[in-house]
């Protein structure tokens, strides 16, 4: 056997082993980021725990951002937009009060990791991004990831996605100056939507609205920093 053959073998034996090493150091990074992260905090939903504990957030960043997967803090994903913070990610999703036969609907796919987690608890989640790129990129994310059943859409958000309406609830990643009358349509009797409100690039409020029959009442949470809400061109 030459020295080069020798070399190559052993070099394909090492990647099963760096692969696991990988994946190791990853898991470790997620259990950190529940732990002292979100139930350090006030995330307390075992659901959402749990499945943030479970999606790889390191495949919905940028390769040259898998060392940030993990930190307490946005990600860039290119476009003007982010992965936003894991703890808001938690929040959002708790705060929608997730169970297993939810029907969800999210605006703004970005890099599709919002979506997963939303996926981990339910097999009905529909998603809309605008930026054809991004919409691409987070689909490829979520099926590279096994989240198959995730039906995402290229369109503006603002209008919905009707056809698979009333929705249980609603989460909306980019920030609006006000909450779109259609998405309060598509809420189902009962259902609730998550959304920062506010100017772009200033602190917006992160607001839960809730349908009840005709009515409608929203409640001001606590103040954000999200991307702006990007629509089409009129």
């Amino acid at each position: 056997m030459t020295r080069s053959t020798l070399l190559a073998l052993l070099a394909v034996s090492l990647v099963p082993a760096l692969q696991i090493g990988a994946d190791e150091r990853f898991d470790a990074a997620r259990e950190r980021m529940v732990t002292r992260q979100l139930s350090s905090r006030d995330i307390t939903d075992s659901l959402v725990l749990d499945a943030m504990r479970t999606v790889p957030r390191h495949g919905f960043v940028r390769p040259a951002d898998v060392s940030r997967a993990y930190d307490d803090t946005p990600v860039p994903i290119g476009y003007g937009q982010t992965i936003s913070q894991p703890y808001i990610v938690a929040l959002m999703t708790q705060l929608i009060g997730p169970w297993a036969g939810m029907r969800v609907l999210e605006i703004g796919t970005g890099s599709g990791y919002q979506a997963a987690v939303l996926a981990e608890i339910t097999d009905r989640v529909y998603t809309i991004e605008i930026i054809p790129e991004l919409a691409d990129w987070g689909e490829a994310n979520l099926r590279r990831s096994g989240y198959d059943h995730v039906r995402v859409r290229r369109a503006d958000g603002y209008y919905g996605w009707p056809e698979h309406g009333p929705y249980d609830a609603i989460v909306v990643t980019a920030a609006a100056g006000s909450i779109p009358p259609p998405l309060v349509d598509q809420l189902a009797d009962g259902g609730v939507m998550v959304i920062p409100v506010g100017s772009p690039f200033m602190t917006q409020m992160l607001t839960l609205v809730r349908r009840d029959g005709d009515r409608v009442t929203t409640e001001a949470l606590l103040p954000v920093r999200f991307v702006p809400f990007t629509r089409a061109p009129e």
